[in-house]
Protein backbone atom coordinates (compact mmCIF):
# COMPACT_ATOMS: atom_id res chain seq x y z
CA UNK A 1 0.00 0.00 0.00
CA UNK A 2 1.49 3.56 -1.18
CA UNK A 3 1.33 6.55 1.49
CA UNK A 4 3.77 9.25 2.19
CA UNK A 5 5.41 9.76 5.09
CA UNK A 6 3.40 12.32 6.07
CA UNK A 7 0.54 10.36 5.97
CA UNK A 8 2.48 8.02 8.26
CA UNK A 9 2.36 10.71 10.83
CA UNK A 10 -0.94 11.98 10.95
CA UNK A 11 -2.07 8.13 11.49
CA UNK A 12 0.67 7.73 14.12
CA UNK A 13 -0.87 10.82 16.08
CA UNK A 14 -4.34 9.62 15.61
CA UNK A 15 -3.53 6.22 17.16
CA UNK A 16 -2.57 8.49 20.14
CA UNK A 17 -5.95 10.33 20.84
CA UNK A 18 -8.22 8.35 23.44
CA UNK A 19 -11.82 8.55 23.25
CA UNK A 20 -13.42 11.21 25.20
CA UNK A 21 -10.40 13.55 25.56
CA UNK A 22 -9.85 17.02 25.13
CA UNK A 23 -7.58 17.68 22.63
CA UNK A 24 -5.79 21.18 21.85
CA UNK A 25 -5.73 20.06 18.20
CA UNK A 26 -3.18 22.61 16.15
CA UNK A 27 -2.83 23.04 12.36
CA UNK A 28 -1.49 21.02 9.38
CA UNK A 29 -0.58 17.33 10.25
CA UNK A 30 -2.16 17.22 13.96
CA UNK A 31 -5.64 18.37 12.86
CA UNK A 32 -5.70 15.86 10.16
CA UNK A 33 -4.37 13.40 12.77
CA UNK A 34 -7.55 14.26 14.69
CA UNK A 35 -9.85 13.95 11.95
CA UNK A 36 -8.74 10.34 11.67
CA UNK A 37 -8.87 9.74 15.37
CA UNK A 38 -13.01 10.94 15.62
CA UNK A 39 -13.96 8.86 12.44
CA UNK A 40 -12.09 5.81 14.11
CA UNK A 41 -10.64 5.73 17.25
CA UNK A 42 -11.85 8.26 19.11
CA UNK A 43 -15.64 9.32 18.43
CA UNK A 44 -16.47 11.41 21.52
CA UNK A 45 -13.00 13.58 21.41
CA UNK A 46 -13.25 17.07 21.78
CA UNK A 47 -11.08 19.51 19.24
CA UNK A 48 -10.38 22.82 20.64
CA UNK A 49 -8.19 25.49 19.07
CA UNK A 50 -6.12 28.83 20.00
CA UNK A 51 -8.82 30.99 18.76
CA UNK A 52 -11.19 29.48 21.28
CA UNK A 53 -13.25 27.55 18.54
CA UNK A 54 -14.06 24.10 19.85
CA UNK A 55 -15.35 21.34 17.83
CA UNK A 56 -16.90 17.86 18.15
CA UNK A 57 -15.90 17.01 14.49
CA UNK A 58 -13.43 17.93 12.05
CA UNK A 59 -14.32 20.34 9.43
CA UNK A 60 -15.89 19.54 6.30
CA UNK A 61 -13.57 21.37 4.22
CA UNK A 62 -10.26 22.20 4.06
CA UNK A 63 -8.91 25.46 5.81
CA UNK A 64 -5.19 27.26 5.80
CA UNK A 65 -6.01 28.91 9.16
CA UNK A 66 -7.92 28.58 12.47
CA UNK A 67 -10.31 31.42 12.25
CA UNK A 68 -11.10 30.62 8.27
CA UNK A 69 -15.18 29.91 7.88
CA UNK A 70 -14.93 25.89 7.54
CA UNK A 71 -13.30 26.06 11.16
CA UNK A 72 -16.08 28.45 12.36
CA UNK A 73 -19.12 26.48 10.50
CA UNK A 74 -20.99 23.92 12.62
CA UNK A 75 -18.24 24.30 15.65
CA UNK A 76 -19.92 23.61 19.24
CA UNK A 77 -18.37 27.12 20.63
CA UNK A 78 -16.54 29.82 19.41
CA UNK A 79 -15.16 32.08 21.96
CA UNK A 80 -11.48 33.64 22.89
CA UNK A 81 -8.05 33.02 23.46
CA UNK A 82 -8.69 33.51 27.40
CA UNK A 83 -11.57 30.68 27.04
CA UNK A 84 -9.19 27.47 25.57
CA UNK A 85 -6.49 28.87 27.86
CA UNK A 86 -8.35 28.83 31.00
CA UNK A 87 -9.28 24.69 29.85
CA UNK A 88 -5.30 24.82 29.67
CA UNK A 89 -4.79 26.66 33.43
CA UNK A 90 -7.76 24.43 34.91
CA UNK A 91 -5.56 20.77 34.34
CA UNK A 92 -8.40 20.13 31.67
CA UNK A 93 -6.71 19.46 28.28
CA UNK A 94 -5.60 16.43 27.83
CA UNK A 95 -3.63 16.07 25.23
CA UNK A 96 -1.80 18.88 22.90
CA UNK A 97 0.05 18.76 20.09
CA UNK A 98 2.95 21.08 19.39
CA UNK A 99 6.24 21.20 17.10
CA UNK A 100 9.09 23.57 16.11
CA UNK A 101 12.14 24.07 14.56
CA UNK A 102 14.01 22.03 16.93
CA UNK A 103 13.96 19.69 19.77
CA UNK A 104 16.77 18.27 21.91
CA UNK A 105 16.91 14.81 24.13
CA UNK A 106 14.88 15.80 26.51
CA UNK A 107 12.00 17.15 24.36
CA UNK A 108 12.70 21.12 25.01
CA UNK A 109 11.10 23.10 21.74
CA UNK A 110 12.69 25.68 19.91
CA UNK A 111 10.65 28.44 17.82
CA UNK A 112 12.07 31.57 18.98
CA UNK A 113 15.63 31.79 16.79
CA UNK A 114 18.55 29.22 15.16
CA UNK A 115 21.99 30.04 14.09
CA UNK A 116 22.70 28.93 10.35
CA UNK A 117 26.27 30.20 8.97
CA UNK A 118 27.36 32.30 11.60
CA UNK A 119 23.33 34.75 11.31
CA UNK A 120 20.81 34.35 13.76
CA UNK A 121 17.62 33.43 12.13
CA UNK A 122 14.49 34.83 14.19
CA UNK A 123 11.19 32.15 13.96
CA UNK A 124 7.75 32.94 14.80
CA UNK A 125 7.79 32.31 18.60
CA UNK A 126 5.53 30.34 20.96
CA UNK A 127 2.28 30.97 20.20
CA UNK A 128 0.51 28.78 22.56
CA UNK A 129 3.20 26.01 22.39
CA UNK A 130 4.82 27.22 25.52
CA UNK A 131 1.50 27.18 27.44
CA UNK A 132 0.41 23.35 25.75
CA UNK A 133 4.20 22.24 27.06
CA UNK A 134 3.30 23.97 30.70
CA UNK A 135 0.06 22.92 31.28
CA UNK A 136 -1.45 19.88 29.41
CA UNK A 137 -1.81 16.78 30.76
CA UNK A 138 0.86 15.42 28.12
CA UNK A 139 2.03 16.58 25.04
CA UNK A 140 2.73 14.74 21.50
CA UNK A 141 5.57 16.53 19.31
CA UNK A 142 5.41 16.18 15.31
CA UNK A 143 8.55 17.18 13.02
CA UNK A 144 10.51 16.33 9.87
CA UNK A 145 13.65 14.97 11.38
CA UNK A 146 16.88 16.42 10.44
CA UNK A 147 19.87 16.49 12.25
CA UNK A 148 19.98 20.01 12.09
CA UNK A 149 16.74 19.88 13.82
CA UNK A 150 17.21 17.84 16.27
CA UNK A 151 20.54 18.80 18.17
CA UNK A 152 21.57 17.92 22.12
CA UNK A 153 20.46 21.33 23.19
CA UNK A 154 17.90 23.38 21.61
CA UNK A 155 19.99 27.22 20.95
CA UNK A 156 16.45 28.57 22.90
CA UNK A 157 13.89 26.94 25.04
CA UNK A 158 10.53 28.02 24.07
CA UNK A 159 8.51 25.17 24.77
CA UNK A 160 9.61 23.30 28.22
CA UNK A 161 9.93 19.67 27.65
CA UNK A 162 12.00 17.81 30.56
CA UNK A 163 14.18 20.73 30.75
CA UNK A 164 17.84 19.49 31.53
CA UNK A 165 16.22 15.67 32.90
CA UNK A 166 15.25 13.62 35.49
CA UNK A 167 12.84 16.17 38.40
CA UNK A 168 13.45 19.00 36.65
CA UNK A 169 9.24 19.60 35.35
CA UNK A 170 8.73 19.23 39.01
CA UNK A 171 10.99 21.56 40.21
CA UNK A 172 9.99 24.08 38.29
CA UNK A 173 6.52 23.42 39.27
CA UNK A 174 4.84 22.92 35.55
CA UNK A 175 1.67 21.83 36.15
CA UNK A 176 1.23 19.58 32.93
CA UNK A 177 2.98 16.25 32.53
CA UNK A 178 5.27 17.23 29.37
CA UNK A 179 5.62 15.28 26.34
CA UNK A 180 5.09 11.80 25.57
CA UNK A 181 5.75 11.11 21.95
CA UNK A 182 8.02 12.52 19.44
CA UNK A 183 6.48 11.39 15.58
CA UNK A 184 8.72 12.38 13.37
CA UNK A 185 9.00 11.47 9.70
CA UNK A 186 11.48 8.41 10.60
CA UNK A 187 10.10 6.83 13.75
CA UNK A 188 8.56 7.13 17.05
CA UNK A 189 10.11 8.22 20.51
CA UNK A 190 9.19 7.61 24.37
CA UNK A 191 10.84 9.24 26.83
CA UNK A 192 12.24 7.40 30.20
CA UNK A 193 10.22 7.74 32.88
CA UNK A 194 13.58 8.29 35.37
CA UNK A 195 16.05 10.22 33.64
CA UNK A 196 13.05 11.78 31.05
CA UNK A 197 15.61 11.50 27.67
CA UNK A 198 14.07 10.71 24.70
CA UNK A 199 14.21 6.76 23.45
CA UNK A 200 13.84 5.14 20.38
CA UNK A 201 10.75 2.95 20.91
CA UNK A 202 9.72 2.55 17.23
CA UNK A 203 11.52 3.05 13.45
CA UNK A 204 8.71 3.86 9.96
CA UNK A 205 8.77 1.02 7.85
CA UNK A 206 12.69 0.65 5.58
CA UNK A 207 13.93 3.01 7.99
CA UNK A 208 16.83 1.59 10.10
CA UNK A 209 18.44 2.78 13.52
CA UNK A 210 21.56 3.63 11.53
CA UNK A 211 19.80 6.35 9.42
CA UNK A 212 18.04 7.54 12.41
CA UNK A 213 21.20 8.08 14.07
CA UNK A 214 22.49 9.78 11.55
CA UNK A 215 19.69 12.86 11.70
CA UNK A 216 20.41 12.74 15.57
CA UNK A 217 22.62 14.99 17.01
CA UNK A 218 23.32 12.83 20.23
CA UNK A 219 23.52 8.97 20.88
CA UNK A 220 20.63 7.61 20.49
CA UNK A 221 18.68 5.31 23.27
CA UNK A 222 16.93 2.66 21.76
CA UNK A 223 14.04 0.56 23.53
CA UNK A 224 14.67 -2.90 24.36
CA UNK A 225 11.83 -4.21 22.53
CA UNK A 226 12.44 -1.83 19.64
CA UNK A 227 9.39 -2.09 17.36
CA UNK A 228 8.77 -1.44 13.84
CA UNK A 229 5.71 1.85 13.14
CA UNK A 230 2.57 -0.69 11.66
CA UNK A 231 1.92 1.26 8.20
CA UNK A 232 -1.09 2.92 7.72
CA UNK A 233 -4.11 0.51 7.12
CA UNK A 234 -6.33 1.06 4.32
CA UNK A 235 -9.40 2.96 6.30
CA UNK A 236 -7.08 5.05 8.16
CA UNK A 237 -5.73 6.08 5.00
CA UNK A 238 -8.82 6.63 3.69
CA UNK A 239 -10.08 9.29 6.13
CA UNK A 240 -6.41 11.17 6.06
CA UNK A 241 -7.32 11.94 1.99
CA UNK A 242 -10.80 12.71 2.66
CA UNK A 243 -9.45 15.88 4.88
CA UNK A 244 -6.80 15.99 2.33
CA UNK A 245 -7.84 15.44 -0.85
CA UNK A 246 -5.18 17.01 -2.71
CA UNK A 247 -2.37 16.30 -0.33
CA UNK A 248 -1.40 19.94 0.82
CA UNK A 249 -0.54 18.93 3.98
CA UNK A 250 0.82 14.97 3.05
CA UNK A 251 2.40 15.61 -0.16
Amino acid sequence: MDYTPRELMVVAAAREIRDGEIIFVGMRLPLLGFAVAKEIYAPRAIGIFENGVMRDWPAREAFLTISDPPNVAGSLYCGSVLDVMALLQSGRVDLGFIGGAEVDRFGNLNTHWVEEKGKRIRLPGSGGAADIATMASRCIIIMNHERRRFPPKVHFVTSAGYGNGAHWREQERLSGGGPSRVITSLGIFSFDPVTREMVLSSTHPGVSVEEIQRETGWPLRIQEDLRETDPPSADELAVVRKYDPKGVWTS
